[in-house]
């Protein structure tokens, strides 16, 4: 029944570590068990029997490569399904951030990985600029004109399977929607593949390249440097 799926879903988001491996996986990477076990400060048997749970809660799926055991989402709807969450919560306000937090912290905001698509101001910029050019309509569907420019500016192929084309997902931080799907998936990736966007450090921020800066200003006619 509905009422006992949510029960128990409920039930699995309700743990401080597996919240912490769910928003470690929202870089769309696999994990290993002890990596997920130093990230969220646990013992390596207390994140196995997490994992094991979200796994089974059908969260996450498992891979096992010679003595390592990775996880990973197990489909971009999961993704957006925390990042909803994240964006009813609201935004965090810690009483005394430290330096290196509130570094972080500013880093997801101008940019981030959403599972497979750009998040934070960068991916909104970047869906506005769409939009505004009218590649995208206001809920964020992709225009006729739209997927010509993909193909030809990103040499995009159309999704063959059930993937949507394109999603709006709610940007937790911007309170506004960037692009997701198939679209959205594959601008991250050229992005990422032309030297565009670098991630910064070992987590999900991303930040845009002079190079990139310019491609996506000659691409969109927009300036996409964030502050």
């Amino acid at each position: 029944m509905a009422a006992d799926e949510l029960a128990d879903l409920a039930a699995l988001l309700a743990d401080r570590s597996r919240a912490r491996f769910l928003l470690a996986l929202l870089d769309g990477k696999a994990w290993t068990s002890g990596e997920l076990a130093a990230a969220a400060d646990v013992a390596p048997s207390t994140a196995s029997e997490h994992l094991t749970r979200l796994v089974r809660g059908g969260l996450l799926v498992e891979r096992r490569q010679g003595r390592h055991r990775y996880v990973q989402l197990i489909i971009p709807r999961r993704a957006r399904l925390l990042e909803d969450l994240l964006a009813y919560l609201g935004p965090a306000a810690p009483a005394r951030p430290t330096l290196a937090a509130a570094t972080a912290d500013q880093a997801l905001r101008r940019g981030r990985t959403c599972y497979d698509h750009l998040a934070g101001r960068l991916g909104v910029a970047i869906t506005d600029a769409m939009t505004s050019r009218g590649l995208l309509t206001d809920d964020l569907a992709v225009t006729d004109v739209g997927l010509a420019w993909l193909r030809d500016a990103l040499a995009f192929t159309p999704p063959t399977g059930r993937r949507p084309l394109a999603k709006a997902c709610l940007d937790w931080t911007e309170r506004r929607s960037h692009l997701a799907g198939a679209a959205g998936a594959h601008v991250c990736a050229h992005l990422h593949a032309e030297g565009w966007v670098r991630r910064v450090g070992t987590g999900r921020a991303v930040r845009l390249t002079p190079t990139g800066e310019a491609a996506l200003r000659d691409l969109l006619d927009v300036d996409v440097s964030a502050p």
